[in-house]
């Protein structure tokens, strides 16, 4: 009885995997756009939204660079270079002062310490 039960789910396990085997899928080419397969990072829309911000804006403008140049500017980046200027941003200092400003402050402190 253990034979027969054997031999027939061998036999469906087999007619199972022959019949995956020559199934045919209906396939279909197309162009695809590159937001249809990788989804925009959330480090771009970051960096876009930066460049959106009006004080941002205008000291681009002073620089020669128009808004709508900068977001272009900014679609154009590889996934890699979005990471890396959205880790440069994170760095720096959130409306704080400047390396400089931190040092002549030292030199401050240290020219009081050695004068008392």
């Amino acid at each position: 009885m253990a034979i027969v039960v054997r031999a027939l789910l061998a036999a469906l396990v087999t007619a199972f995997a022959l019949g995956m085997a020559v199934y045919a899928s209906p396939t279909r080419a197309a162009m695809v756009a590159t937001e249809g397969v990788v989804p925009v990072s959330q480090e771009r829309e970051r960096v876009k939204a930066l460049v959106a911000r009006p004080e941002v804006a205008r000291k681009l403008e002073s620089l020669g660079v128009l808004p709508k140049d900068a977001v272009a500017r900014v679609d154009a980046l590889t996934e890699d270079e979005v990471r890396v200027l959205a880790a440069r941003i994170d760095a720096l200092p959130a409306g704080g002062m400047s390396d400089q400003n931190w040092l002549l402050i030292i030199v401050i402190i240290l020219l009081i310490i050695i004068i008392l």
